[in-house]
Order: structure tokens, then C-alpha cells, then sequence
């Protein structure tokens, strides 16, 4: 099992920018892909962005793509998304995720640890 723990969320507003960071332990860090997911109160969860176990290969939800970036560092157990150009639409508990294997992916049930979220609003 993975422990993660989201930072970095906040209130911003509208064009700028966040870091939220994501540090994970438990199974070898290196092993697993990281995604990150957002949700709001009565909508459905939705992908944000992946990366694959070295970070060599990534994937973005196209309303964010151009405007996020996600890294990781393995040797610090951290995983990273980088928004920029902040939408008041971009507001939503965002959630770190551990995949089952080392492939990114952007299904929600491919992953099977969860952070407990972290709050980003934007406003306009």
C-alpha cells in the first residue's frame, strides 16, 4: 500500500499560477505510475494528468493541456503538477493517485492508492 500526501493548494487568481506536490511512501516509488484527478462536490472524478514510472511518458486532459505540467522526482518520492494560466474552472479538490503498475494511464480504476485532496480555487 501507498500513503500519499497532496500540498500545495490554495486560492489564486485567475491567470496565475500553483505547484501542488504530491509525496508518497510505502511501495518503491519508482515502480508505479502517478496520475492526478480533480472532483467536486457532486461531480464525477475527473483525470488531469498521468505519468509513467520514469516520467518519460505523460498524458493530459485536453482542457488542461498547454497549461499543466506533471514531473516527478523519484529520488524524492514526489510527484509535481505545475498549473499555470488558472481558470476559475480549474477550481476543484485535486487528488494524487498511485497506479497499479508503471504505465500512465487515465482511468480512475487503474489506480489503487489515494491522497486525502487538496483544495485549489480560483477566482476571477
Amino acid at each position: 500500500q501507498v500513503q500519499l500526501v497532496e500540498s500545495g493548494g490554495g486560492l489564486v487568481q485567475a491567470g496565475g499560477s500553483l505547484r501542488l506536490s504530491c509525496t508518497a511512501s510505502g511501495r518503491t516509488f519508482s515502480s508505479y505510475a502517478m496520475g492526478w484527478f480533480r472532483q467536486a462536490p457532486g461531480k464525477e472524478r475527473e483525470f488531469v494528468a498521468a505519468i509513467n514510472w520514469m516520467g518519460g511518458t505523460t498524458y493530459y486532459a485536453d482542457s488542461v493541456k498547454g497549461r499543466f505540467t506533471i514531473s516527478r522526482d523519484n529520488a524524492k518520492n514526489t510527484v509535481y503538477l505545475q498549473m499555470n494560466s488558472l481558470k476559475p474552472e480549474d477550481t476543484d479538490v485535486y487528488y494524487c493517485a498511485a497506479a497499479r503498475g508503471r504505465a500512465a494511464v487515465t482511468r480512475g480504476e487503474e489506480y489503487r492508492d489515494w491522497g486525502q485532496g487538496t483544495q485549489v480555487t480560483v477566482s476571477s
